[in-house]
């Protein structure tokens, strides 16, 4: 292996570790050359001499006894992983822009709990935060159960964040056949009726579609995220470079 130096490195110049007249194309080329580029061919270990026992990967990054900082790598700027060419493995993310998730021994395909948290849309000074399921609109849902009454008590912050004319009702009696009925609905209750007014002792599960943004459209023609023809600011898309942040 040789130190191949361009005569032009101090200006303009590429390092390149390789085979005398390697010449790597992805950096540029004549007038198109990358400035103040390197190439190594190779493996790069960067860190003390005896973090790793043998080549573990293109790069190998381990603790630097130069150094106090508990970072092994930092990066100003994105990081992108070619899905077509490798994955990240046994990672232990932390603060990912577009997801929350705080891994502590985990791989990047197991996926963490998709949330949000926005300004309470009825009560000053407080917040909101869920947990999100995944299917064809922007649904939320309350379940629960019904003991000798009639009414089901909605969350008092549907007002202002649920479509009360998308929701939908789900009964299922304990004990015995009831004949329990939907009556009507507001933002506020869900007015039931039993058999012919016996108790009711039900499970329930009550959804809904927030009025808060446009609706989702769930196909589109692409072949990445940023095709989405509707209003993008709205979306925070897990592994892409969206980010919206309420505060």
């Amino acid at each position: 292996m040789a130190f191949v130096f361009d005569e032009t490195w101090i200006n303009n110049g590429q390092l390149i570790v390789a085979e005398a007249g390697v010449n790597p194309t992805a950096l540029g080329e004549g007038e198109n050359k990358e400035r103040h580029t390197a190439y190594i061919e190779g493996p790069l270990q960067v860190g003390n001499a005896g973090d790793f026992s043998s080549a573990e990967g293109t790069v190998m990054i381990g603790a630097d006894g130069n150094m106090s900082a508990a970072e092994a790598l930092k990066v100003k700027g994105g990081v992108v992983v070619d899905p077509a060419r490798g994955d990240i493995h046994d990672s232990n993310l932390k603060n990912v822009t577009g997801q929350s998730c705080s891994f502590t021994s985990s791989k990047i395909n197991v996926q963490s709990w998709k949330g949000f948290d926005i300004k309470h849309p009825n009560k000053e000074g407080h917040r909101l935060r869920h947990i999100c399921l995944e299917g064809p609109e922007a649904g939320v849902y309350y379940r629960g159960r019904l003991k000798n009454e009639k009414m089901i008590r909605l969350p008092s912050y549907w007002k202002g964040l649920v479509n009360v004319d998308t929701i939908t009702v789900q009964l299922q009696p304990v004990g015995a056949h009831q004949n329990i009925i939907v009556k009507r609905w507001d933002d506020e209750f869900i007015y039931l009726q039993g058999q012919g007014g016996m108790p009711i002792n039900c499970f329930y599960h009550v959804f809904g579609e927030r009025i808060d943004g446009e609706k989702l459209i769930i196909e589109y023609e692409g072949d990445t995220p940023d095709k989405y023809p509707g209003d993008q600011s709205q979306y925070s898309i897990s592994g892409y470079h969206y980010d919206r942040r309420t505060l």
